[in-house]
């Protein structure tokens, strides 16, 4: 692997005594010892935050990632020796998996339909984009260089690799009269990287050769109504896509059996009516028999049938190689067999349906939209009135150079945590709230 994926933006020379860690190692203790990192433990996963300290947080959820992930590169050493210098570091995917959701902002998806909503005509607002301008920009490890990673971590965190004025559907959204009507269907977001960070996107690229380059960004319409999306990941980000994607599936499914939001016979009937035909032995007879464990009363048969999907799917990634791609790092990415990609999806959606979309979760993604909203609508009146004294020097900066001082805002709040952002709203909105000396953060 050439060195120039281990160069970083802003040249280094600590010093240290007797430091021998790779680069790779240097990444992950950056990102484990950062602010935005501890802020996870704080933010919603799915389940808000408090309800319960048995549900998973941002925080334990990229734990479980990081563990996934750790898993399939480890199956895929044994099956592909022959790209063993791709799967040389561990620590490179455990960085990528600890900060996967780095930058998702307070309350889930109903802070991220916010933010992106009051940065509609300042270059949007999206959960991807938002980790990447963390962990490239905005993190003081270093002055201006956010925490410094290597080239290679950069690239691997870019699940959307394209510029948000290369997306953005010309279209316009349908536009809402107040606050309360927006719909997040309405509003979707454009996944991909912010304007404002194009100059680091160029950098991460820069390696590629033209061909490589033109193909990695091409992107294409999903539906009329909707942005474009990207079509290619790198080779490292697509091991931790997957293992995000079985953390959400398998890990939020114990939390909804556990907390009875889930029954036997929906199980039954959305996701073993749909998978007792699979063309994969293990599949059918898993997904047909595995309900047995899975719903049991005794917490040790429920961990083992957690263990067993999560096994079943880490073991049935291989790596697959597109031709048209001259590096290494964009030619190969990890895919799950044809079954299991189907099965991972049906409990994907099983999820959704019955988790995500339930009322009362809903409810409080709208609660948390709100007061995203109003808590950018008071910042933006009067940023040098009612920003903390480090954030409105960032302001006062970004107005000066004409760069867009909208983004500093939305910075500002979706590295809230959601006990911060209530405690603030209630703070500048609730005539009965106290003093905030405590609320001093930058």
């Amino acid at each position: 692997m050439s060195d120039v994926w281990t160069e970083r933006r802003h040249g280094e020379d600590k010093n240290r005594r007797n430091d021998h860690r790779s680069p790779f190692q240097r990444d992950r203790a950056r990102i484990l010892h950062s602010a935005a990192f501890r802020r996870l433990q704080a933010k919603t996963q799915v389940h808000s935050v408090g309800m319960n300290d048995f549900y998973r947080t941002r925080l334990t959820h990229s734990l479980e990632v990081s563990q996934i992930g750790t898993g399939i590169a480890a199956q895929l050493k044994l099956k592909h020796p022959e790209h063993h210098t791709l799967l040389d570091s561990t620590s490179l995917l455990e960085s990528l998996c600890l900060a996967h959701d780095i930058g998702h902002p307070p309350f889930g998806h109903g802070g991220e339909v916010a933010l992106n909503y009051m940065m509609r005509d300042h270059g949007g607002f999206e959960g991807n984009g938002q980790t990447f301008r963390i962990l490239a920009r905005l993190e003081p490890y270093t002055l201006n260089y956010g925490m410094n990673l290597c080239r290679r971590t950069l690239l691997g965190i870019l699940k959307y690799p394209a510029l948000y004025s290369h997306l953005k559907s010309p279209t316009p959204a349908l536009e809402i009269s107040n606050y309360r009507q927006l719909r997040p269907s309405q509003w979707p977001a454009v996944k991909g990287i912010f304007n404002d960070d194009a100059d680091i996107l160029d950098w991460v690229l820069d390696p590629l050769s033209n061909q490589d380059k033109q193909h990695f960004i091409a992107c294409q319409k999903l539906t009329k109504s909707t942005h474009l999306r990207t079509l290619h990941k790198s080779f490292d980000c697509s091991i931790m896509e997957l293992a995000d994607d079985i953390a959400y599936a398998v890990h939020d499914l114990e939390d909804a059996i556990v907390m009875g939001i889930v029954s036997q016979s929906q199980w039954q009937l959305d996701v073993v009516d749909q998978l007792k035909t699979s063309k994969d032995e293990w599949v059918r007879h898993e997904f047909t028999h595995i309900y047995k464990k899975l719903f049991s009363s005794q917490h040790h048969l429920r961990k083992d049938a957690i263990g067993t999907l999560v096994n079943g799917f880490v073991t049935a990634i291989a790596i697959v190689e597109d031709e048209r791609f001259e590096e290494p790092l964009l030619r190969c990415n990890a895919k799950l067999e044809p079954e299991f990609a189907i099965a991972l999806e049906v409990l994907k959606q099983f999820v959704l349906k019955y988790v995500v979309r339930k009322p009362e979760i809903q409810m409080l993604e709208y609660k948390g939209q709100q007061i995203v909203m109003e808590l950018f609508e008071a910042f933006a009146s009067d940023p040098e009135r009612l920003l903390p004294a480090n954030t409105q020097e960032r302001w006062r900066q970004s107005i000066e150079s004409g760069s867009n001082s909208h983004r500093v805002i939305a910075d500002y709040i979706s590295g809230m945590t959601d006990e911060f952002a209530s405690r603030l709203h209630q703070h500048l909105f609730s005539p009965k709230s106290g003093s905030m000396v405590e609320f001093g953060r930058e």
